[in-house]
């Protein structure tokens, strides 16, 4: 815990002298459980602030602020007490942006603040603050892995309890449970069926009923981390059609995966995706949806783009989602010294085979729920 924290306090501390700040005031729930360690502010879940501010000085001095009816919480059950100086304010105050304001700088000494959400007398600094998240500590790493295994497991279970008929909503409700009980919070769910899947790339659950063929997509947080997953499911025998998509799916996964090395851009991954698919006959599929890119304490920090500067790291974790009309793949990964490591694998799920200059690579492909057949 200690020294995962002094990693990213001291990274915290060269932002600060690069942006010419005295502090940072960190609000938003995924940088609070990046900072933290895995704690969360969250209360209100469909807001991207949370409960209380953690500030980091240019000295590495650390300090949450929070009201009075949080931070006794928040200083038991989400941080280490020791690590965080508490600053206790009423929630009367607490709305006012100058006692906040006030809080910081009297931990810092007065100065110039950042903060990564737009408050008042403070400079913007997210995309400075992101950059620090990138590159996983191996302590990060160890709870990352584990939580993909266990999401990976947590679906490979379920999808063997479901049967066609049952309806989105349905599947999308015993999908969240079987989560939810490894401890993992499933932040997207999608169930689509059928005509669904061949008309939306983000199907919502509804009270359509499956027939043929399940698409389950999920992004799933623990400690803050997310992963990020799809599975598909056909009744009976694979239509040829079906079959030719997914692989060709896999085959652009693998383009990814291959060119997923530090220092690559996100330019310059897009650019080896659109040539995938142009490969595999299906050039103009690139541009119904994105490929997916840098994740981590959000579903995606950056994402791979024409234009796109972002910069391949170390240790840093990616979730491809590369989708032909009807089908996708999605895993998510960590890039290693020996190159991306699939950390949400179902064990016992069917997986497509791609070799490129020699090398294997691994996508999930369809499970036939009458024969157990793959892709």
């Amino acid at each position: 815990m200690n020294s995962e924290l002094e990693i990213k306090t001291e990274r915290i501390v060269r932002i600060l002298h690069d942006e010419d700040l005295d502090a940072v005031l960190l609000n938003t729930q995924h940088n609070f459980a990046w900072m933290t360690c895995g704690g969360s502010n969250g209360i209100d879940l469909s807001r991207e602030n949370g409960a209380g501010f953690l500030c980091v000085t240019q000295s590495g001095k650390r300090a949450v602020i929070a009201n009075n009816i949080e931070i006794e919480r928040l200083l038991n059950e989400e941080l280490a007490p020791s690590s965080f100086e508490p600053l206790e304010i009423t929630w009367q105050d607490e709305k006012d942006p100058q006692t906040i304001l006030n809080a910081a700088k009297s931990i810092a000494g007065g100065g110039k603040l950042g903060c990564d959400i737009g408050f008042p007398e403070t400079r913007w600094i997210e995309p400075s603050i992101a950059g620090c998240r990138s590159e996983l500590t191996s302590e990060e790493i160890v709870r990352y892995k584990q939580l993909g295994n266990d999401a990976g497991e947590a679906l490979g279970r379920v999808i063997r309890t479901l049967s066609p008929g049952m309806r989105e909503n349905a599947v999308a409700q015993i999908v969240r449970d079987a989560l939810q009980s490894f401890d993992i919070f499933s932040v997207v769910t999608l169930i689509g069926t059928d005509e669904r899947i061949l008309k939306y790339r983000h199907p919502v659950p509804t009270s359509n009923a499956w027939t043929n063929t399940l698409l389950i997509v999920i992004c799933g947080r623990r400690h803050g981390l997310i992963a990020s997953l799809s599975r598909m499911i056909c009744v009976g025998d694979i239509p040829s059609d079906l079959h030719r998509r997914t692989v060709a799916c896999a085959a652009v996964n693998a383009a990814l995966y291959d060119a997923t090395k530090s220092g690559a851009t996100g330019s310059e991954l897009y650019s080896i995706a659109a040539a995938a698919y142009a490969d595999q006959g299906f050039a103009d599929e690139i541009s119904k949806h994105h490929q997916g890119g840098a994740a981590g304490y959000r579903t995606r920090d950056w994402v791979a783009h024409p234009t796109s500067i972002d910069v391949v790291r170390p240790n840093q974790a990616f979730a491809w989602n590369p989708s032909i009309t009807g089908t996708k793949t999605e895993e998510t990964t960590i890039l290693t010294g020996a190159g991306l490591e699939v950390i949400s694998s179902s064990p016992g799920f069917p997986r497509i085979l791609t070799v490129i200059n020699g090398r294997e690579y691994f996508s999930p492909g369809i499970l036939s729920v009458s024969k157990g057949a793959s892709a």
